[in-house]
């Protein structure tokens, strides 16, 4: 049954399952009270192997706060199934959503994606499957991996340890296998940049300076994007901070969320 969480007047919420797997759970945050709403379906990082929407539950309750009904999602890992699994995953989800549409107060019609890291990847991924995605009005990624292929061939020669091990997360995803011979199919659609089409919707990624996740990541898909016609805003700031902890800086905050709000009001 929804409830009112930690009593905040207003707002309901509650765990759905959209598959049977028990990654394919979401948290719904909404409004009970008739209008339905535009929303916020919020995309766990966690390269790709771990994380979960738990440690999403303060931003889900800042857009709820907002007046966004908010699907916070989780999704099978690569530990457990490989390459779309994922990006399936954040469809049935928004499938779900729609079917029950009326039950969270949410205006199908009018909704973003954003995804922090991995999850990055898999908004972004959402946002170049197929012609557009009815409904979908922008994806946003903080520290998104645009580029899994690129984070294979930097993480071979890095420094930073952290993207060798995006490298290592990289292959995992795909299966276990680099990409190459029986294995060039899967890191292919695995590349958003190389599905943009005309009907795709408008992305914000965001990236630290000198973060491991760098903003080249998200140069190929603001041109590939362009070649469509779709806008890509990709804004760098300094430091290091990635996903969660580059989203928390205030002017981050500030900008993203303005985005969302001239996306879908």
């Amino acid at each position: 049954m929804p409830t009112d969480p930690d009593g905040i007047g207003g707002l309901a919420t509650e765990t759905v399952s959209y598959g049977k797997h028990r990654h394919q759970q979401m948290d719904v945050w909404w409004t009970p009270d008739g209008v339905k709403r535009p929303a916020v379906f919020l995309i766990h990082g966690g390269w790709w192997s771990s994380g979960d929407k738990k440690y999403m539950t303060e931003i889900t309750r800042s857009y709820a706060d907002r007046g966004y009904t908010v699907f916070n999602i989780n999704y099978r890992l690569s530990t457990e199934a490989a390459w779309p699994a994922q990006r399936v995953d954040a469809l049935d989800a928004i499938a779900t959503a729609k079917r029950h549409a009326d039950r969270w107060a949410f205006d199908a019609s009018n909704f973003v994606v954003a995804g922090f890291s991995a999850g990055g990847h898999i908004a972004a991924a959402v946002g170049t499957y197929g012609n557009g995605l009815p409904g979908l009005k922008g994806v946003v990624g903080l520290s998104p991996i645009i580029s899994p292929l690129r984070a294979y061939t930097d993480g071979a020669t890095a420094a930073d340890p952290n993207a060798r091990r995006l490298r290592t997360a990289s292959i995992l995803l795909a299966g276990g296998c680099a990409p190459k011979g029986k294995c060039s199919r899967v890191w292919a659609s695995m590349e958003v940049a190389w599905h943009a089409s005309a009907k795709d919707a408008p992305m914000l990624t965001v990236h630290s300076e000198d973060e491991f996740v760098p903003p080249s990541q998200s140069a190929v898909l603001k041109e590939m994007l362009a070649k469509a016609r779709v806008p890509v805003t990709v804004v760098t700031v300094p430091g290091a901070a990635h996903a969660s902890a580059l989203y928390r800086e205030v002017s981050v905050t500030e900008r993203v969320q303005e985005w969302i709000s001239e996306r879908i009001g």
